[in-house]
């Protein structure tokens, strides 16, 4: 029998919350004895590659602590005048040094003509803008030459030709993270053709790929429902000695930084002083961050790059705050070819004595005051920030990186994609 105290413990403290609140005391043992839930825990705690934390970062300070974003917007707001006009400088200044080589970089490979163009199977649902992100992110893995295409020329010791795939540092494994139904790696294996799927999601969902990617033929696939925080990739036996491609469509806030870690050899947490190196069988890697305004500071790569440029552990929460700004309005009539805003504006410091710039609400009524555009770019300003300390954390680690705009705003304001590569290697059909 389970004791019911260590039953809730281990569904975790949100599921053990509500079920706390929602079931009577009287009840408890007889729902513990067929909650699905727990029986899913308690599954997955058993798995080899399960590792409690693994991936979550330290933060030596505030260990367990979740900065919400009402902790954030409260910070803000508690700023004097002078000091958030400072904070803005910092931003802006910051973002003309290190993000100023940031390129457009939209890609449609030919490879993905038969989504692009609807050949594909009409049982799969099929949305436009999520399609274009997709085959984008698969052109710039192509174009960095992480991908290769069965169309390409290999020589003949490489290939065999009835397979049309390469042996010679082949890489046949793709493993999504926050995968939710796996439609990038749909296309991905309608595309380009792979051996071996490893689905890496927390949540169950309805209407996945699962079940056409499990007609492919000799196609591997596994779903592992686990938090990205608690998954030792290493010990996943089924990519044991595989070379393999991490990708990523929209992983939310800290996933990002979580994934990365879950790639990359903990040699590379410079913040806990070791060298830097790479796991062995990572061979190349593709995310697209999406929901700055939810990162941690203990979860994220890269405190200790911002920490040399003055970034402190408050000012990180108040950027993670302003990302928000980002998407909160239209900017379908404002973006360029390239999918960039015009350049941000944001507020200046008042002139003369009027220190919270004639608004008695100090920082809450400066920022209610700037006009939605300033506001836009001073976000998009902030994801940039954040995205590239987790460039420079993964070359860092030895890999060959860079960070795009894979898709114009008009597509999608969430348009910042990681691409890394190492060594040479290419995943080829």
């Amino acid at each position: 029998m389970i004791p019911h105290s260590a039953g809730i413990t281990a569904l975790g403290p949100m599921a053990s919350g509500f079920l706390a609140q929602s079931t009577l005391p009287k009840n408890m043992e007889g729902h513990l004895k067929r909650c699905p839930l727990l029986k899913q825990t308690q599954t997955l705690s058993l798995q080899p590659y399960y590792q409690k934390g693994i991936n979550q970062g330290t933060d030596s300070e505030d260990q367990d602590v979740q900065f919400t974003s009402e902790m954030k917007r409260n910070w803000v707001y508690n700023l004097s005048a002078p000091l958030f006009y400072d904070l803005l400088s910092k931003i802006r200044s910051l973002h003309a040094s290190i993000c100023k080589d940031m390129q457009f970089s939209y890609k449609i490979p030919n490879a993905c003509d038969i989504w692009i163009k609807r050949q594909n199977d009409r049982k799969i649902p099929y949305q436009e803008k999520h399609v274009r992100q997709q085959a984008s992110i698969l052109g710039n893995l192509e174009d960095f030459g992480a991908l290769s295409s069965s169309d390409q020329a290999f020589s003949e010791e490489q290939c065999d030709r009835s397979t049309l795939h390469c042996y010679e540092d082949d890489v046949s494994a793709v493993v999504e993270f926050g995968a939710g139904r796996g439609y990038l790696t749909q296309i991905l294996a309608d595309c380009y053709g792979i051996e071996k799927v490893v689905l890496v999601e927390r949540k169950a969902y309805k209407l996945k790929a699962d079940r056409s990617l499990r007609q492919i033929e000799n196609l591997a696939l596994e779903r592992l429902r686990i938090d990205i925080e608690d998954l030792n990739l290493n010990a996943v036996e089924s990519l044991k000695g595989i070379p393999y491609l991490a990708i990523g469509k929209h992983l939310c806030g800290p996933a990002t930084d979580l994934t990365l870690r879950c790639c990359l050899s903990e040699h590379c947490d410079q913040d806990n002083g070791k060298e830097p190196g790479v796991r062995p069988h990572l061979r190349s890697i593709a995310v697209a961050t999406c929901c700055h305004h939810l990162c941690q500071w203990k979860h994220y790569t890269s405190k200790q790059y911002l920490k040399n440029l003055g970034i402190t552990k408050e000012d990180f929460h108040a950027i993670t705050w302003f990302t928000s700004w980002a998407v909160d309005a239209d900017h379908g009539s404002d973006v360029s070819d390239d999918g960039s805003l015009p350049s941000p504006i944001p507020p200046h410091p008042p002139s003369g004595n009027e220190e919270c710039g004639g608004d008695a609400r100090g920082v809450e009524g400066i920022t209610r005051n700037m006009k939605a555009m300033d506001r836009a770019a001073l976000g998009f300003m902030c994801k940039d920030i954040i995205d590239m300390g987790r460039l420079m954390w993964i070359k860092e680690c030895g890999l060959e990186a860079k960070l795009v705009k894979y898709v114009p705003s008009d597509i999608s304001p969430e348009n910042r994609l990681l691409v890394a590569k190492a060594g040479t290697t290419t995943i080829s059909t």
